[in-house]
């Protein structure tokens, strides 16, 4: 039960991040110890998450140029990205595939 919240938590925290500078992350009673019940309170910036979110995409920008070399692709072969998915709206993701691909291939 408490993992749910906690990943329901994330969810709710990744989208607000989308649009807002931080967020806070609230969950009364996540757990318990012997002197009673815990709640966690935090404050989330956007820079913390986008930090979260570089090292998972330095893996993934890895692999998107592997499997560019595998096919016998460059960059300049694709004509354009099309982002789909929640996660596409995360302000450091598109920053990111602007910056590999170039703006003019971005498609949403």
């Amino acid at each position: 039960m408490a993992l749910q919240r906690l990943k329901e938590a994330a969810e709710k925290a990744k989208i607000e991040l989308s649009s807002s500078a931080q967020t806070e992350i609230n969950l009364p009673y996540v757990t318990a110890t012997s002197s009673g019940p815990k709640t966690l309170v935090t404050t989330l910036t956007r820079a913390k998450f986008e930090n979260f979110q570089m090292i998972l995409l330095r893996d993934q920008w890895s692999q998107l140029r592997k499997a560019l070399k595998d096919a016998g692709l460059t960059k300049k072969d694709i004509d354009e990205v099309i982002l789909v998915g929640g996660s596409t709206r995360i302000p450091i993701i598109q920053k990111e595939v602007e910056a590999l691909f170039g703006k003019n291939h971005l498609k949403e």
